[in-house]
């Protein structure tokens, strides 16, 4: 209080051996900040329903398979459990910077996963496979090795990074990377798929996607000895301190649900 008084040039409290009390100027500087500092208090208090109870907004960065394999068979759920969380999801198969475009978390492929961050599990892995409608395998046939990929129509996909992505398969031990050629090129799952239904060419996606497809007989796989297998669905944020209680429920949910498997 000395030092205050000191830099300000103005008395604020009168004192003596048994008491201290305000000056003028002390009791209208208290009522000018008591306000403020009741506001202060008041804003701190709040935030204790961030670490107390289920509440607030968490923003999720969301590669686009995992709102329906994942998300999708939770968020039912969640939001009966948790009323008071908001899940604001953004849909992005681009590599971003998660923290820096303000969201709280991010869901993309094991092995995807910025080194720099916390990772949990939230999926088993996953098995990608090859297909095509019944329509393109008459018109153009079937083929039996992934090499046979280069003399055929293919759905090529472009990667968050921009690169175009090798079909990866496996057999046996054996591992095969094919650079497919096509004239079409897609960032987006869904857009494959359609473009595979239309008998355009043979579409790579994760058997989980294509399955139902497969079940009604508007796919059928090729090359199935050569399923490959790869990381499954992982979330990762920038810490492991304060982890926002709405991402740390669902995290929870999505681990004890196991929508696919763990």
């Amino acid at each position: 209080m000395n030092a205050l008084e000191s830099r300000l040039g103005v008395r604020l409290l009168n004192r003596t051996t048994r008491s201290v009390r305000l000056t003028a100027a002390g009791e209208e500087l208290r009522d000018t900040i008591a306000g403020p500092l009741e506001q202060i208090g008041q804003a701190a208090e709040n935030l204790n329903r961030f670490r107390e109870q289920p509440a607030g907004r968490v923003r999720l960065s969301v590669v686009e398979d995992a709102v329906s394999l994942l998300l999708a068979p939770v968020l039912r759920v969640f939001s009966e459990r948790y009323p008071e969380v908001e899940v604001d999801i953004s849909v992005n198969n681009r590599l971003i910077d998660v923290i820096g475009c303000g969201f709280d978390a991010g869901i993309r492929y094991g092995g995807t996963v910025p080194e720099d961050m916390i990772a949990q599990r939230l999926s088993a892995d996953m098995r990608w496979i090859a297909v095509a409608s019944p329509d393109y395998l008459r018109r153009f046939g079937r083929p039996s090795h992934p090499e046979d990929l280069r003399s055929h129509r293919c759905v090529r996909i472009r990667l968050g990074n921009d690169q175009i992505y090798q079909w990866e398969f496996e057999r046996a031990g054996q591992s095969v990377a094919v650079t497919t050629p096509g004239q079409i090129t897609v960032d987006e799952s869904h857009a494959a798929v359609s473009f595979g239904l239309g008998g355009i060419g043979i579409v790579y996606g994760l058997e989980s996607v294509l399955k139902p497809y497969i079940d009604n007989g508007e796919l059928e796989m090729v090359l199935a000895d050569w399923a490959a297998v790869g990381g499954g669905f992982h979330v990762y944020y920038s810490s492991r301190r304060h982890v926002p209680t709405g991402l740390r429920l669902l995290i929870d949910l999505i681990r004890e649900l196991r929508p696919l498997g763990l």
